[in-house]
């Protein structure tokens, strides 16, 4: 048997049935994208797949028990709200109750990637707003020398006046 197959420090998630870690157990890195994953499982899949190993009954239980982990750690690394609550410590592969928590992680990713495709402020963009807070600018223009979008002018706040002979 390949011993290097079952290599891991410990499942991320803090516990559960699998007794390493998904990424460890299909031989892939963190980073790994979902080509690398896949591919990473087809490889293993087909290498401990349970017909393979039926001449050798010694082996064969020990063939299924690593088929079975090697499919547990594609389904929930293939799956982007799994793989999220698997990285954050938070997938616990006996829960069932874990599919809505997934759903709403999904839901955050799909938000953070719709927030990360939006154009950045560049550095003029921010070094303008600097200079516009530091030289007390009234903000006619909007944030960073943008014009407002409605085109209204934003009035300016005077600070309060100091009250003379109070101390």
């Amino acid at each position: 048997m390949d011993a290097g197959a079952g290599a891991g420090s410990g499942n991320a998630s803090g516990g559960g049935a699998s007794a390493c870690c998904y990424y460890a157990l299909l031989g892939i890195r963190k980073n790994a994208s979902a080509t690398d994953i896949r591919t990473a499982y087809r490889r293993l899949a087909m290498k401990w797949h349970p017909d393979r190993w039926a001449s050798n009954p010694g082996a064969a239980g020990e063939a299924k028990r690593r088929f079975q982990r090697i499919q547990e750690a594609y389904s929930v690394l293939s799956d982007k709200g799994k793989k999220a609550m698997y990285d954050a410590g938070l997938f616990d592969p006996l829960d069932d109750d874990n599919q809505d928590f997934s759903d709403f992680m999904q839901e955050m990713m799909v938000m953070m990637d719709n927030v990360k495709n939006e154009k950045p402020d560049t550095l003029e963009d921010l070094q303008k707003m600097l200079e516009d807070i530091v030289n007390g600018d009234d903000g006619s223009r909007g944030v960073g020398g943008r014009v407002p979008p409605d085109g209204a002018r934003r009035a300016r706040v005077a600070p309060y006046p100091q009250q003379q002979g109070r101390r």
